[in-house]
């Protein structure tokens, strides 16, 4: 054993990959739907291995944070930018006023349990589950003009509190959006039925079980089916047909037809006539039941022997972006094209008629090769999968925005600064909007960036904990049981708050509350709660903006914590 812990001394990086690997198989664990988060996890097996005396230089614990604070701004970068125009200010402004709901009732709440400004910013941390503010409020706390050990016994005290009241933060945060946040705003039952007359305000029909364009997977098959002398194809053209079976709600296309025992490609103005054998394409659903119209299935494999192409497209024309699905789907470009999906910073958002796109969106398209190659162009840039990443760009972008924090006003004898954590951000954001625009400059594989993002805080916080480990248990036997019953109010003031906020201020709708609440929290564990709860997506149209809002805006609440507390 003394071997062991000899060894670790002298290669702490042996302890900090033990500290990782552990934290995150803990962090993966569930009880009842609960588990701590790798961030949480990392932190406590950080401070059990700390108590062996381990040290790991600080350099370490920067370049990491800011590589993962960049992730950040590089993700939330194009709706970040978007919710600043005038269809998104009303969604800005409310994410903007729930931080600084959270920061004022964590600066009371500071003020009168006498905190110091160590304590406070673990509280902010915490009970707002923010985790990077632990990352920038230690930076703002090394730039203070006090002695070292006063710097060392504020920083330790942050993890403690962070640990402490994360667990209500996070817990606290999920059960009051998506069970109590229904209740107030109707009640259960109710929001469930307001989002579903939102599904079909946006293009679903809830009477047959239609959803507008629904997310596809594994859902759109390619049927031929041979005419027969009763069929409806019969002397109709391709186009006449398929406005035909539109006219009944049935969105389907023809793509190829055996003619005279040849094979051809289906045209607009090719006209069907009896004994052909057509290829229909669309949702399952929608097939069911055109045997007895159309004529009998059949299963001709060298017809239905075609190449279909399902690719992700980043969305970047202006011609797309603040149209409805419903709209780009009736583009000629986009025939015989079934859209699967959206994702919205990560997040997949309904697949309805009248679902707005935005610049930075990724959808889905499935259909022949060269009819989705025709819709690109007109689209976006396609986002394939690559293991290459433009590191000149990420590496310019965090050196850039790290001086630009760099810079310090003093107002009297107090330094503001966004510090390089900050200023990380801010590049992040930048060239995360710029990637938007022009997905060739700054492209960062999502793999890459989940590492950047995910790895990154846990190494940080891995030797935060390690590092302040010595210090930990002293530092909790001081805060004591009062500090979680003080990180609950300061998680449920604003909370309770932000949903009167959104019902009678913003007057928004129930499900947009909900979501924005989650994304101003920065709690997708609460958005996926509360779509559960309601049996349906809408909220994620309230998440997504407010998400990118929130995450920015509370970062920044590190540095101001410190300077209010000092």
């Amino acid at each position: 054993m003394q071997w062991l812990i000899d060894t670790l001394r002298t290669h702490p990086e042996l302890a900090l990959f033990f500290t990782l690997g552990v934290g995150f198989w803990i962090g993966n664990k569930k009880f009842r739907g609960f588990s701590l988060g790798a961030v949480t996890s990392v932190l406590l097996v950080g401070v059990l291995v700390g108590q062996l005396k381990i040290d790991i230089s600080t350099d370490v614990k920067s370049v990491f944070f800011l590589m993962f604070l960049f992730a950040v701004g590089f993700g939330v970068g194009p709706q970040f930018f978007r919710g600043l125009k005038k269809d998104g200010l009303p969604q800005v402004l409310f994410a903007a006023i729930m931080v600084v709901l959270c920061l004022l009732c964590t600066w009371g709440a500071a003020v009168m349990m006498g905190y110091n400004a160590g304590e406070s910013a673990g509280l902010l941390s915490g009970a707002n589950t923010i985790s990077a503010v632990i990352g920038v409020s230690t930076n703002t706390l090394n730039s203070l003009g006090i002695t070292a050990s006063q710097k060392t016994a504020l920083i330790n005290a942050i993890p403690v509190c962070y640990a402490v009241t994360y667990i209500f933060g996070t817990l606290g945060t999920i059960l009051i959006i998506s069970k109590l946040g229904p209740v107030i705003l109707g009640g259960v039952d109710n929001v469930k039925k307001q989002c579903k007359e939102l599904e079909v305000s946006l293009g679903g029909d809830i009477a047959n079980g239609e959803g507008g364009i629904f997310p596809a997977n594994d859902r759109v098959l390619y049927n031929a089916y041979h005419v027969t002398g009763n069929s409806i194809a019969i002397g109709k053209s391709v186009i006449e047909l398929e406005k035909l079976l539109e006219s009944k709600g049935h969105r389907l296309f023809v793509e190829r037809i055996r003619q005279h025992g040849k094979i051809v490609d289906a045209k607009k103005d090719t006209v069907i006539a009896e004994k052909n054998i057509i290829v229909l394409v669309g949702r399952k659903e929608f097939l069911m039941g055109e045997e007895s119209v159309l004529g009998k299935e059949v299963y001709d494999v060298e017809l239905l022997e075609f190449p279909v192409e399902k690719l992700s497209i980043l969305i970047t024309s202006k011609q797309i972006a603040g149209k409805t699905l419903a709209a780009l789907r009736d583009k000629n470009f986009m025939h015989g094209i079934a859209i699967n999906s959206i994702k919205r910073v990560g997040i997949e958002v309904p697949v309805l008629k009248n679902t707005k796109l935005d610049i930075g969106d990724t959808i889905e398209l499935s259909g022949l090769k060269k009819d989705v190659e025709k819709a690109i162009p007109h689209i976006g840039s396609v986002d394939r999968p690559t293991n290459k990443m433009d590191m000149v760009l990420a590496g310019l972008g965090i050196f850039l925005g790290g001086l630009l924090g760099a810079l310090t006003l003093h107002l009297g004898k107090v330094p503001l600064s966004l510090t390089t954590s900050g200023g990380a951000l801010f590049g992040g954001l930048i060239f995360g909007w710029l990637h938007s625009k022009h997905p060739n400059i700054a492209a960062i594989p999502q793999p890459t960036l989940w590492f950047m993002n995910n790895v990154g805080l846990c190494t940080f916080i891995a030797i935060v904990g390690i590092t302040s480990g010595p210090s930990f248990i002293s530092g909790f036997q001081k805060v004591g049981p009062m500090l979680f019953a003080v990180g609950a109010i300061v998680t449920t003031i604003p909370l309770l708050l932000g949903l009167l906020m959104g019902r009678y201020i913003f007057k928004f709708h129930p499900a947009l509350t909900l979501g924005a609440l989650s994304g101003s929290r920065v709690c997708t564990a609460a958005l996926g709660a509360t779509q559960d709860t309601l049996d349906s997506k809408t909220p994620a149209l309230g998440y997504t903006v407010t998400y990118a809002v929130g995450n920015t805006l509370l970062i920044i609440c590190g540095v101001i914590i410190v300077l209010l507390m000092k």
